[in-house]
């Protein structure tokens, strides 16, 4: 613990710099999210330009992080990143850099921010029973940004920018439930009062997700059953409809148009399906949900599933799989090490298996044990980011502090706004009394954390330092350079 004193104590000047400023923090936050409308949206009537997209795109992005609670974990992110990379590859050229994130919310939503940020709900995903199903969103919303749809309905004049920026400026200062729906507002549409795509829209986003899903050789019963899914919420649902369904209307006329489609083709041959294996998907759903779902909820889901005549044997399975999440959750390693390997037991080929077990023991201690099951998993998967993490916590358990960095560093090169990442390599400078660059990864830590205060406060500091070194002084300088343009300075 010795070794953590000086981290520690960077991190409580952190922390008592927020607490300072934590009662104008949302103010703060909004006022800048308020300040990114109304620089970037233009003064006339005329459309977004692509650049004025892209420009408001990179500055949301760091705001991303201190505006929504995200479940971003590598290997959660990974995969929810490489079927968004799936979906472009097959969609063309892209004026933008798409990211993909998943939300820590029961709500039954997912939207696309300007220039390729898309939100997916862990409710939404909740209520997916396929990869199809979810890839079928995915495309839906990457056709939005295709399109522009954004950019369009942001095109409303100098009256409707005030109204925007006031939406962001209420959501963040209100915080609470509301604060999200209120920001997808703001954000995806850029008008106060009507909220939602239009028809036109929603059938353009439709027909470019049915198109890509089928270059992809996937199922499109995959997107009919999501329409299906959102049309029974519309009918039954008693109380406020999800925010989902009120930006993305019109779930029964949707329906029928997909369906039409399906017919269509049916009739002219279509293209082959290939058949897609749903454990990756159930894993991430399942990885999920162990997250953001009570752990009693959750487990009993899990029980119904695996005791119900209707399940599979594959969701039979896979319950096992969730049980072993649950158990860790709950500090049970034994339980959850027993669950794991019946898993293994059950999906022998899935590698992603022995590294998930590596981590399980690697929480437990096991740390002889933990290192094979991860080091296997990268015989076998090298680009395992999960895995990858994990050999950096372990590596930094046992005080090999240079592997540790160079799991940390790999894992960043890959996923360079993980903000975890940044704060473990703060704990390993601060332990060798590095404080300078203890206090630059704190910055890069809070700066993907959407603390923009607090990471200038930090990069400032490693500026000070005379022990710094003359590249991270310059590292430094450059990230506060970037922080003047998002603050408008």
């Amino acid at each position: 613990m010795h070794l953590l004193s000086q981290w520690k104590r960077e991190l409580y000047v952190s922390l008592r710099l927020l607490k300072k400023i934590k009662r104008y923090h949302r103010k703060y936050t909004a006022v800048l999210v308020a300040f990114f409308f109304i620089v970037s949206m233009p003064a006339t009537s005329s459309a977004f330009s692509v650049k004025e997209e892209q420009e408001l795109g990179a500055k949301l992005l760091y705001s991303v992080r201190g505006a929504f609670p995200l479940v971003d974990d590598p290997d959660i992110d990974q995969y929810i990143n490489s079927l968004g990379d799936e979906v472009l590859r097959v969609a063309g050229i892209q004026y933008f850099d798409y990211h993909f994130y998943v939300v820590d919310s029961k709500d039954f939503n997912a939207f696309a921010a300007p220039s390729g940020l898309i939100f997916f709900y862990s409710g939404l995903i909740a209520a997916m029973n396929s990869e199809d199903e979810l890839v079928s969103v995915l495309a839906h919303e990457i056709g939005h940004v295709v399109r522009r749809h954004l950019a369009a309905r942001m095109d409303k004049g100098k009256v409707s920018t005030v109204a925007t920026a006031g939406l962001a400026l209420l959501a963040l200062l209100t915080g609470g439930a509301l604060a999200p729906a209120l920001l997808v507002g703001a954000m995806a549409t850029g008008r106060s009062i009507s909220l939602h795509y239009s028809r036109i829209h929603e059938e353009e986003a439709d027909l470019l997700a049915y198109d890509w899903m089928k270059a992809l050789h996937r199922d499109p019963q995959g997107q009919v059953k999501m329409l299906g899914t959102m049309r029974r919420i519309a009918r039954y649902r008693s109380e406020k409809l999800p925010q989902y369904l009120v930006t993305h209307p019109n779930p029964e006329a949707r329906l029928e148009y997909v369906e039409s489609l399906v017919i269509i083709d049916k009739k002219r041959g279509g293209r082959g399906i290939v058949k897609v294996d749903n454990f990756a998907f159930f894993r991430f759903k399942y990885r999920v949900l162990s997250q953001v779902t009570e752990s009693a909820s959750f487990r009993d889901l899990l029980i119904s599933l695996h005791t119900s005549a209707r399940s599979t044997e594959f969701e039979k399975k896979m319950s096992g799989y969730g049980l072993a999440l649950v158990a860790l959750r709950e500090n049970d390693y034994p339980r959850s090490l027993q669950y794991i390997n019946q898993a293994i037991k059950d999906f022998p080929d899935k590698i992603a298996l022995i590294g998930d077990r590596g981590y399980i023991q690697l929480e437990a201690g096991q740390l002889v044990a933990a290192e094979q099951d991860l080091r296997a998993t990268l015989a076998r998967d090298a680009g395992n980011l999960f895995a990858i993490f994990n050999l950096g916590r372990l590596m930094a358990r046992r005080g090999d502090i240079t592997q540790a960095e160079k799991y940390y560093k790999s894992v960043l090169s890959a996923m360079p706004e993980y903000d975890k990442a940044y704060y473990e390599l703060g704990r390993l400078a601060s332990s060798q009394k590095k404080k300078g660059m203890a206090t630059y990864y704190l910055g890069k830590y809070n700066l993907y954390r959407g603390r923009l205060r607090l990471a200038r406060f930090n990069f400032n500091q490693t500026i000070k330092n005379a022990k710094t070194t003359k590249k991270i002084k310059e590292e430094s300088e450059k990230a506060l350079e970037l922080l003047d343009r998002l603050q408008g300075k």
